[in-house]
């Protein structure tokens, strides 16, 4: 286990807000966002846990788990959160070696978590209609040093997928229902579909389209997330609960309806 901030690696910085800036030691000098200028070489033989001076403000530099990588990206749009994220690779089964394909790489960060489940002899396809997401989807997977086990398309998912005996599907698309015929003869027998959509309208289409194909095991999921504030003075939940983000629906192919 390393002590020490050494060459190449990936850290994390996260300061008395807990907010998380992830950076790699092998960048160039830049200014980084709620950091200020910094050569990131600098930061080379740092004790791991230790709190660190940058500026006028003060960070914890730790080894980043998938969770930071995912809360430390930029931000081009709407992200799928950790809580989310966390449930799709529990409920498409994902596991190292698997071959996953997404579509909807937005700004990579279940990307990010799918490429930490397959690896490091698993691949993830991801499928966008737009060049600048998938670009800045890409330097947050470097960032993350993950970029390695994706590959990226431009493509639009509705209009067929290349691939073939795909492990699971996951659509994050404004139409997945358009997807679901594509879908089911992409993935191998016993693969998994996954969609996530922001509207129950868009549900009960997808949903609908589902029962029309062999899929067993559809069931719809929205993750409401609550923190506790445990203090001296006693528990109480937090004010800020993390509400609705978007309905998860899944559903298992078969060959037999």
């Amino acid at each position: 286990m390393k002590t020490r901030v050494e060459e190449h690696d990936i850290i994390v910085l996260i300061d008395e807000n807990l907010r998380k800036i992830i950076i790699d030691t092998d960048g160039k000098t830049d200014k980084i966002r709620a950091v200020g200028v910094i050569d990131p070489k600098s930061l080379i033989g740092n004790e791991y846990g230790k709190k660190l001076q940058i500026g006028n403000k003060q960070f914890w530099i730790l080894q980043p788990s998938v969770q930071d990588k995912l809360q430390g990206i930029y931000r081009q749009a709407q992200i799928i959160l950790p809580r989310d994220a966390a449930h799709i690779l529990m409920n498409c089964a994902i596991e190292p070696g698997q071959q996953v394909l997404e579509a909807g790489i937005g700004s990579g960060s279940l990307t990010i978590a799918l490429a930490s489940a397959v690896a490091p002899t698993g691949r993830v396809i991801s499928y966008d209609i737009r060049q600048e997401f998938i670009d800045h989807a890409l330097r947050n997977l470097s960032q993350a040093n993950l970029s390695n086990y994706v590959t990226t398309k431009i493509k639009d998912v509705t209009e067929g997928i290349d691939e073939t005996n795909l492990d699971a599907v996951i659509l994050d698309i404004p139409n997945p229902w358009a997807a679901v015929p594509h879908t089911w003869t992409a993935l191998k027998i016993g693969g998994y579909l996954c969609t996530y959509s922001p509207l129950i309208s868009q549900v009960e289409q997808t949903v609908k389209t589902i029962q029309q194909h062999p899929f067993i095991e559809c069931k719809t999921y929205e993750n409401i997330q609550r923190e506790m504030i445990v203090s001296k003075h006693g528990t109480r939940p937090s004010f800020e609960m993390l509400g609705h983000t978007g309905y998860l629906t899944f559903a298992r192919k078969i060959l037999t309806p």
